[in-house]
């Protein structure tokens, strides 16, 4: 991420300003500029090694993305209709009331099942 290098050469402020954009908390006193070139140099390797001690973020089992895969099959597929209404609601054109509600529904339905779909394509990589 940050070479020391490249850390050694900012000042103080900048240093500062950087730990700021990231969230970082400098431990020691923020008199010194090693007390933040620290904290910039650590926090990738230890984001990653609490990431594999399944600390903050961690990757769902496989039962977990099996249980979304089953939510997926259960969904199905849109008609022939259902698909020409995706489409012509994608275009903007809207349905006049009481059914622009369902036409809503199934466009929420429609997007909650593509978005679950890319779900599970990147768990699975």
């Amino acid at each position: 991420m940050f070479t020391r290098t490249e850390l050694e050469t900012r000042n103080i402020k900048e240093l500062k300003e950087l730990c700021q954009r990231y969230s970082i908390k400098p431990v020691g006193n923020q008199g010194y500029k090693t007390t933040f070139i620290t904290a910039l140099m650590a926090f990738p390797r230890m984001a990653l090694i609490q990431m594999e001690n399944e600390k903050g973020l961690r990757h769902p089992t496989f039962a977990d993305v099996q249980n979304i895969g089953d939510a997926l099959d259960h969904m199905e597929n849109p008609t022939d209709e259902q698909i020409a209404l995706i489409r012509a609601s994608l275009e903007g054109r809207r349905m006049d009331y009481p059914y622009r509600y369902q036409q809503e529904r199934l466009m929420q339905l429609y997007k909650a099942k593509v978005l679950l779909e890319e779900l599970v394509n990147v768990l699975g990589t």
